[in-house]
């Protein structure tokens, strides 16, 4: 059983920055692949992005190429998401997500929900235009 508890969310001014923070335990972190995904308020949860448990490979969403990156520090057991030149519509709860099977999936299969089997319970992240 693993569990993610994510940090980090607030408020904060478009064209700043916020760092989100996920703290994993209760597996080993370092053979999982990681993500992040948001939803805002009325939409479904949408993919944002993730990496591989190498951390050699990373996969974003088109929306947030270029400004957001995600990060992780296996000895820290904690996977980071850098958000940059943050825009109105960055404004969601940002959850983190482990894929906990070993298995070697193509990098389209992380812009789905079917990989992920753990979730965090999320962090509020507001952008004021």
């Amino acid at each position: 059983q693993v569990q993610l508890v994510e940090s980090g969310g607030g408020l904060v001014q478009a064209g700043g920055s916020l760092r989100l923070s996920c703290a994993a335990s209760g597996g080993t972190f370092s053979r999982y692949a990681m993500g992040w995904f948001r939803q805002a308020p009325g939409q479904e949860r949408e993919f944002v992005a993730a990496m591989r448990r190498s951390g050699g490979n990373t996969y974003y969403a088109d929306s947030v190429k270029g400004r957001f990156t995600i990060s992780r520090d296996n000895a820290k057991n904690t996977v980071y998401l850098q958000m940059n030149s943050m825009k109105p519509d960055d404004t969601a709860v940002y959850y983190c997500a482990v894929d906990s099977d070993t298995t070697y999936y193509s990098g389209s299969y992380y812009y789905t929900e079917a990989p992920w089997d753990y979730w965090g319970q999320g962090t509020q992240v507001t952008v004021s235009s």
